[in-house]
């Protein structure tokens, strides 16, 4: 429905007065304001002024199963009239909280047994950190604190979390923690040199070995990343890649932490994209599609290599949050759960949406301005060029990726724009009939950009 004018004037004026919001230009929402959203149904979200766009981006990466999902509302509402609220700590539960635990098991891979709850993505990796060190400290390995991560990395936004991510723009903000070290991303896109994609895959990975070498064995704990870099503009990595990052974790006694956040639940075409690309991580950092985006709820499954060390010493993990296995984000969770195995989304999705889906894109690498179109299931981006073979910007400072986003919303889609790429993941329930319309959609807004910088399309 459609908010009326002086309703929706006055939350506009609400919002820029009193809500500061996250990764915002917050001078520019002072100034300008934002948009509000009223309601969403299917695939689709509407703002207040009653426009319908298509959400590619499912939500930020996290509704899968779209915004008309009944079975979770029930679950959600039905937990509320018998315990609306306890906590897990000293030695307490409640039934949500265990069967979701089960459920999570029952999904991930074989050698994950334990889980930890969080609220976020954000918080799982703060909690990875704390696990790392409990464990080397209970294997009496104190000198094993220092985590290396990625250039370009998201892992969240607390002050750990954030550390461990890799983008330049939050570490210029605060003064994160000095245990954490970057290495290169797997950007085969944006690698200038003379080695092919393959060749590479093991090149960039070999730069893991190396700050191993440089930091000392006896004191790197673990290498944390993503399976695809999401936020950093979906960074498919080459083939070679993980086998290589593999071997070198299991030979050098470094734990293996893949976050899972966006590609967990579904988003490659597998529960996790470990499975994907054979990988054996030793923790899984999940959120996000977990509950659909429904109510928060993220953790860390905890493999029996490292369980086994910090269950069988004495002594309190004292770690925690007070909504850690909340019942109605468990209860939010188990549903969800329950859609993407009774319904076997995941495996329907594999067989005829994500590959026509990835198809649909390619068609797309023809057009003037796309440089690159890279993806893996229903994850994709676009990079966008002025000249395909110098791989030359359509403008300075990432401009070009601002204007095609502007035209997507205009004409009806949502996408992300990370630098020059454009970015979309849709839920993984759309037909055929809806990623036509996304790409119709999409086509539309590369001709605007390519008109905008003079470029025939």
């Amino acid at each position: 429905m459609n908010i009326a004018n002086n309703t929706f004037k006055t939350l506009k004026d609400l919002d820029k007065a009193h809500y500061l919001h996250p990764f915002t230009d917050l001078q520019e929402h002072k100034q300008k304001g934002g948009d509000i959203f009223s309601r969403a149904e299917h695939i689709y979200i509407y703002n207040s002024e009653g426009k319908q766009l298509l959400d590619g981006m499912s939500g930020l990466w996290c509704s899968n199963l779209g915004y008309s999902q009944p079975t979770i509302n029930k679950a959600i509402t039905q937990q509320l009239e018998v315990l609306p609220y306890y906590n897990s700590f000293f030695q307490c539960t409640h039934q949500l909280a265990v069967d979701m635990a089960k459920s999570l098991v029952e999904v991930t891979p074989p050698q994950f047994n334990k889980v930890f709850f969080t609220n976020s993505g954000s918080e799982a990796n703060d909690t990875n950190i704390r696990l790392v060190h409990r464990y080397y400290n209970l294997l009496e390995k104190p000198n094993k604190k220092q985590i290396i991560s990625r250039k370009n990395a998201y892992h969240g936004s607390t002050v750990a979390a954030g550390s461990l991510g890799g983008f330049n723009g939050m570490h210029e903000q605060y003064t994160g923690v000095n245990y954490v070290h970057h290495i290169a991303e797997p950007n085969w896109f944006g690698y200038d040199g003379e080695l092919d994609r393959d060749a590479f895959g093991k090149h960039v990975a070999q730069e893991l070995a190396a700050k191993i070498d440089e930091l000392g064995e006896e004191n790197v704990a673990a290498f944390i990343a993503e399976p695809i870099q999401g936020a950093a503009g979906v960074i498919v990595p080459p083939e070679t890649y993980w086998p290589e990052i593999s071997k070198i974790c299991k030979e050098r006694d470094i734990l293996l932490i893949l976050d899972e956040v966006i590609c967990g639940f579904g988003r490659t075409g597998n529960w996790f994209a470990a499975e994907t690309y054979n990988i054996e991580p030793d923790l899984l950092t999940f959120a996000k599609g977990v509950t659909n985006g429904y109510q928060p709820l993220g953790g860390v499954m905890v493999s029996d290599k490292v369980a086994d060390v910090i269950t069988c010493n004495e002594g309190e993990f004292t770690h925690g949050f007070t909504y850690s296995g909340h019942p109605l984000a468990c209860a939010a969770g188990i549903a969800t759960l329950d859609i993407l195995k009774n319904e076997q989304v995941i495996e329907k999705g594999a067989a005829d949406i994500m590959p026509y889906f990835q198809a649909r894109l390619r068609s797309l690498e023809d057009h003037p301005i796309v440089g690159e179109v890279r993806g893996v299931g229903m994850l994709a981006a676009l990079e966008l060029v002025k000249n395909k073979s110098s791989k030359e910007r359509l403008a300075p400072d990432c401009e070009g990726g601002a204007i095609c986003k502007m035209h997507a919303i205009e004409h009806g889609l949502m996408v992300r724009s990370v630098g020059d790429a454009i970015v979309t993941a849709p839920p993984l329930i759309c037909s055929r009939e809806e990623i036509d319309l996304l790409i119709t959609r999409l086509t539309i807004a590369l001709d605007y950009t390519a008109k905008h910088y003079g470029i025939k399309s």
